[in-house]
């Protein structure tokens, strides 16, 4: 069964649903309007909230005349998954459900494709009749049914691990531990180290502290930008969980006088999470770190990440540019990798070349050839570059900035033809140009490359579930009135059980940028000081971080006390 056309537009079909509203359908086609990078009707309302997608899923069914299904491992044969190609089905997020009396039934996320239903029918050989489905359901049975080989599942375990299991974990003492690996085989050290792994991923962790002290063991995660202790295990577990976790890494576990690095790859909600481990040699024992790269947070888009209307658009165009270098400044964990992926995915298209030179590489990135600095072995960031040059690349992107060599063939790269993303480690937007001098790069040199630089920080979002509005102090008052205007409420956080009683849930960022104009690159040229850059560019109508942050303030999204606390 081929589907005909679309009896009625999708966004009339969702307001005669009353899935949408005429206004929230309006407001969607004006953006899809104004959007440079010609997004989907259906796209523009899930990201925006306004509809689910399945939802859009169930109008277009409906609109193409075939019927929809909600997707789960319980309705599909296993067996009949087999008659495509892994590659075929997971590049068109395609899922054969069953089989019957040699018709094939298939799940597709797009039934009005009809060169795809073709195409599986000449591959199968079978007469097709297709099914419309999600493409998170689809992906996510295909995980189940097709999970890599290599990779450890910790779904399969996690099921056992009750409350129960862990009071008994908390009260068992281990006097001796003489074999390290027979103890970090031992049944409730394996369920802890798959506890604490499963709850951070769940929790939004982005990284797990396992702490030894003196008759004491902490577990801490790091959510939001702030460390949350978790559990308080038998200090004694300390030497069999650091060697739990080291098998599972591949390091040596008889080895604890030295620092180790590796990683662990884990299957969790069907997708896969990446682990990287590092333990370190303390007086109590050795303290382990895993940080958590989750590949979903890495395909967000620009518009998610926090940015006002005008610096998006001023950004953008920015990533439009055939050459030249552009600069995301900010301290660690201010999320300059997060801006640097979402810039590329956007960008990204079959007809340019875009590398990546990383230490490490934190996301994989589909379509975006991705190279890792080895210091060790040679390798760094200057090398890798001068090596990347001769790959005949139109965009880079080169993890840091960090010495003169590199600050040069970056620089060198721009002047002949390349677009180039890099990070710097400085306070503010207008701080980049005096790095660059300060690296040795030449000021005409400076002025003639740099095309924008974006410092950032990540601020924690108020809990929209129990934020608490209330009426401003006259000193608040005046604060944000200077730089955002009117203001007559804000908010402050209160505590719920959907953000852990922290009256915070997630962090958005809050930016400045700067855009040089002829009169910024002249003073940048001739070499002037960082006060008159930033007076310049201040003058020019730069927003500074905390200008931003106080927009957020007044719009309810975080507080006063978030924004001065990143912007001191």
């Amino acid at each position: 069964m081929i589907a005909s056309g679309l009896r009625k537009p999708l966004g009339q079909a969702l307001v005669d649903r009353g899935v949408i509203s005429p206004e929230q359908l309006q407001r969607a086609l004006d953006e899809q309007r104004m959007s440079n990078s010609q997004k989907l009707l259906g796209e523009i309302l899930v990201e925006r909230g306004m509809a689910s997608e399945e939802q859009i899923c169930e109008v277009l069914a409906e609109g193409y005349g075939v019927p929809f299904a909600r997707i789960n491992p319980k309705i599909t044969d296993p067996k009949v998954i087999e008659v495509l190609p892994r590659q075929f089905l997971e590049q068109h997020a395609v899922l054969p459900l069953f089989l019957v009396e040699g018709v094939l039934t298939v799940a597709v996320t797009e039934p009005s494709n009809v060169f795809l239903i073709e195409e599986i029918q000449r591959l199968t050989g079978r007469k097709v009749q297709i099914v419309a489905g999600t493409s998170k359901d689809i992906k996510a049975t295909l995980q189940t049914y097709l999970p890599d080989d290599k990779i450890f599942v910790i779904d399969d375990i996690i099921e056992d691990v009750k409350p129960e299991d862990f009071t008994l974990l908390e009260q068992r003492k281990i006097e001796d531990i003489t074999d390290l690996e027979q103890a970090a085989g031992d049944s409730p050290v394996v369920k802890l180290v798959n506890y604490c792994i499963y709850n951070a991923v769940k929790d939004g962790a982005s990284d797990i502290h396992i702490e030894p002290g003196d008759h004491q063991l902490r577990i801490r995660y790091r959510i939001d930008g702030s460390l949350v202790e978790k559990l308080r295990p038998p200090h004694q577990m300390s030497s069999a969980i650091a060697s739990r976790i080291k098998i599972m890494a591949g390091l040596d576990i008889a080895e604890r006088r030295v620092a180790q690095d590796g990683g662990i790859h884990v299957m969790m909600d069907r997708r896969p999470i990446d682990l990287r481990v590092s333990t370190m040699p303390g007086r109590f024992g050795e303290k382990v770190v895993i940080r958590v790269i989750d590949n979903e947070k890495a395909s967000v888009n620009l518009e998610k990440l926090g940015f006002g209307y005008e610096t998006l658009k001023q950004w953008r165009k920015l990533l439009n540019l055939p050459n030249g270098i552009i600069l995301v400044t900010g301290p660690t964990g201010s999320g300059k990798s997060t801006t640097l992926y979402a810039c590329l995915q956007e960008i990204n298209s079959e007809d340019i070349n875009i590398c990546t030179i990383e230490d490490p590489v934190e996301y994989n990135l589909n379509g975006i050839n991705q190279f890792q600095v080895n210091e060790k072995s040679g390798f760094t960031f200057a090398s890798a570059l001068r090596a990347l040059l001769r790959q005949d690349p139109d965009v880079m992107m080169v993890g840091e900035i960090r010495d003169q060599e590199t600050a040069r063939l970056a620089t060198q790269a721009a002047l002949t033809g390349h677009l180039v993303f890099s990070t710097l480690h400085t306070n503010d937007a207008p701080g980049a140009i005096t790095r660059l001098y300060n690296l040795g790069i030449e000021p005409y040199l400076v002025g003639a490359t740099v095309m924008g630089v974006l410092a950032q920080r990540l601020v924690r979002k108020l809990c929209p579930h129990c934020r608490q509005p209330y009426e401003p102090g006259l000193t608040e008052k005046l604060q944000i009135e200077k730089h955002a205007g009117p203001v007559e409420t804000l908010y402050k956080p209160k505590g719920c059980p959907k953000c852990r009683q922290l009256g915070f849930s997630g962090r958005i960022g809050i930016y400045e940028l700067l855009v040089p104009d002829e009169r910024m690159i002249e003073l940048i040229s001739n070499g002037t000081s960082l006060n008159e850059i930033r007076q310049t560019a201040l003058s020019s109508g730069m927003r500074t971080l905390r200008m931003d942050g106080l927009e957020k303030v007044k719009t309810g999204i975080t507080t006063l006390e978030e924004i001065y606390r990143v912007t001191a």
